[in-house]
């Protein structure tokens, strides 16, 4: 019996992955405009591995990458960081990190709840990223956003300071009528602008490396 989650965004994605891989490959391949010829070896959540999502160190050791050789994840962010939805890498070397979400509220996520030194370290590295990503900003990124703010961390300390190559995908699911989710790309984009708008990152530019996927679930029945 395959034990899928019982609905929204992790259930989409497992079906994704384990029954329409064609599907989320195609789509993956348009938004990160890789090659045909690129194939995608998903790493989590798989049937075999008991759909398990992977965070910290062991998410990077999935990819294949043993240490981070300029700064160290844990001089970034304390221990129990993001756990990803999925992870991917391509024949290419191309490594693939995935927030998946299925309706609306999930995006509107509640500040970080960490204890006083995690915290620190998180507010700290979180102004780094913004710095980085959107410096006229002066948002705090630890409030209202903060999941995605953290992601945004997290690539920034794998592909800008760790020069990896690696890519950050918000996968957004359209027509998930299971979690009253869009039923339309343009409520995502809509969506996703209020966001970009609230951590004071540019209007209309994803930065370098992130991409948006939208995935209509009716493919997927």
């Amino acid at each position: 019996m395959n034990d899928y989650a019982v609905a929204g965004s992790q259930r989409w994605l497992q079906l994704s992955i384990d029954k329409h891989r064609a599907i989320i490959d195609r789509a993956f391949q348009g938004a990160l405009d890789l090659s045909t010829n690129d194939s995608i070896e998903w790493v989590s959540p798989l049937l075999a591995d008991q759909f398990k999502e992977y965070r910290d160190m062991e998410a990077l050791r999935r990819l294949g990458v043993q240490s981070l050789s300029h700064r160290k994840l844990n001089d970034f962010w304390p221990n129990r960081g993001p756990v990803w939805d999925a992870l991917a890498r391509t024949t290419s070397g191309e490594l693939i990190f995935v927030e998946a979400k299925a309706h609306i509220a999930e995006a509107a996520s509640p500040g970080t709840k960490a204890r006083p030194l995690s915290l620190e370290l998180i507010q700290r590295s979180l102004a780094e990223a913004r710095r980085f990503y959107a410096p006229k900003a002066t948002a705090e990124w630890s409030g209202t956003f903060y999941q995605y703010a953290n992601r945004l961390a997290h690539h920034y300390l794998f592909r800008k300071l760790n020069q990896l190559p690696s890519h950050l995908v918000f996968l957004y699911f359209i027509n998930a009528s299971d979690v009253n989710g869009p039923s339309s790309e343009l409520e995502w984009q809509g969506a996703t602008q209020l966001l970009h708008a609230a951590l004071g990152l540019t209007p209309g530019k994803l930065p370098d490396g992130v991409h948006e996927v939208f995935l209509d679930v009716r493919l997927l029945k």
